[in-house]
């Protein structure tokens, strides 16, 4: 009989007989959904308590502007019948709320509450994606036009066809790229009894062909880009004849080798575009240096550069006879010149050519040179005869120098390799 009374909020002493939240812990606490949602806490009751939702089922949801008076078990049960029976049985979805409301009362107040309502509008997006697969869509799908639809065939002659394998009124070839893609789907069939895993397996098969003959048909598109089948069959030369272009020079041709794997990924206008830009960008900025050297040089008037280059090419011809007149002279002098550091140094008439070398590279003077020679091969001897050695070298004589030696001498025969 207590519970059939007005219960009140131990909290701000509201009434709470329609809707109240009761605490598990506690004993008589009885909370408003205001202070409840605020967290209240009296005597020893906390807020993160249990909690146990008292519903009399007399409140409405939707407050002043729900028509009909709807009440909270209502709604509950609107909800229940629509996810139960689905949307636009309301004969079923009446019967299931109770037989105070019609079939027209539950539609109205469904799809004004929930539907165009500010429920509604929260949770149903403005435009509903569609779940449906369009496989004949032109973005690639197993049955688009990228697919289905063939290229033109290739101007070419019945000899030039057999030559390639190629079949015109298919546009195939008798050898296309990963020849054995159908292996995939050639043994797949749907059966009522297969299991979703088998299914899903099924489904991959099919994607990893579709994968497959967007490549062959990506490789394809390629080739009629580039004119690769014509370049194969030497056609291409001709058409280089008739339309002659600007010269490509040995660099431009090194940069195409390199950059020849973006071709996949431009057309071959694109690809033409990018070089010519290149090319106009090598002419600014060869450019831009000439006008820079001129601002350096003082000139700052174009009619001015004429003189200046007129002058500078006199003074490079006579740089140019000045060079080959001394490359003359040096020629003449003969090889005596190529040792004026060591050729006025004692010794240096015992030395050979090689030996002469040796020492200019080395800028080692010819003395020093046959005092190292010397101690090397006595040092050599002695180990041969068994006769023990300490070799003493001279202080000048670090561990490049020695080993450049060293190196020569067993070159030219004076020690052996197991000695070096």
């Amino acid at each position: 009989m207590a519970e059939l009374g007005k219960k009140y909020c131990v909290y701000c002493l509201a009434e709470v007989s329609p809707l109240r939240f009761r605490c598990t812990e506690c004993a008589d606490i009885a909370l408003c959904p205001e202070c409840f949602s605020a967290g209240a806490e009296i005597g020893p009751h906390r807020r993160w308590h249990g909690y146990q939702l008292v519903d009399g089922g007399r409140f409405t949801l939707w407050g002043a502007e729900a028509e009909g008076g709807w009440s909270s078990r209502e709604e509950q049960l609107l909800l229940d019948a629509i996810e139960q029976f689905g949307f636009g049985n309301w004969e079923d979805m009446a019967a299931h709320v109770g037989a105070s409301r019609t079939p027209q009362e539950v539609m109205e107040h469904y799809v004004s509450m929930y539907i165009h309502g500010n429920l509604g509008k929260a949770c149903i997006p403005d435009t509903i994606p569609n779940r449906v697969t369009d496989h004949t869509c032109p973005s690639g799908g197993p049955l688009s036009p990228s697919l289905t639809t063939p290229l033109p065939p290739l101007d070419i002659s019945v000899a030039e066809q057999q030559q390639l394998g190629y079949m015109p009124l298919r546009d195939d070839y008798e050898i296309e790229y990963d020849q054995d893609a159908e292996t995939l789907i050639s043994g797949l069939s749907v059966n009522y009894d297969d299991d979703d895993v088998e299914i899903e397996l099924k489904r991959a098969h099919v994607d990893m062909y579709v994968r497959k003959l967007k490549e062959r048909q990506r490789r394809k598109n390629i080739a009629r880009d580039y004119n690769l089948v014509p370049a194969f069959l030497g056609k291409d030369k001709k058409d280089k004849e008739k339309a002659p272009k600007r010269k490509i020079t040995k660099e431009e041709k090194e940069l195409r080798l390199k950059l020849r794997p973006l071709y996949q990924f431009m057309s071959c206008k694109e690809f033409e575009d990018f070089f010519e830009n290149m090319h106009k960008e090598r002419i600014l900025r060869a450019k831009i240096r000439e006008l820079q050297r001129y601002r350096r040089n003082g000139i700052t008037k174009m009619e001015e550069s004429a003189e200046y280059e007129a002058a500078r090419h006199k003074r490079e011809k006579r740089k140019e006879n000045k060079n080959i007149a001394s490359s003359k002279r040096g020629k003449e002098e003969g090889k005596e010149g190529e040792f004026a550091a060591i050729e006025n140094l004692p010794g240096f008439e015992l030395l050979s050519d090689r030996e002469k070398v040796l020492c200019s590279s080395l800028n080692l003077s010819p003395a020093r040179y046959v005092t190292v020679k010397t101690i090397i091969i006595k040092d050599h001897l002695q180990k041969r005869q068994g006769i023990p050695s300490k070799s003493r070298l001279p202080s000048y004589l670090d561990k490049v120098l020695k080993k450049r030696i060293l190196n020569f001498l067993t070159e030219s025969g004076w020690i052996s390799r197991d000695a070096s």
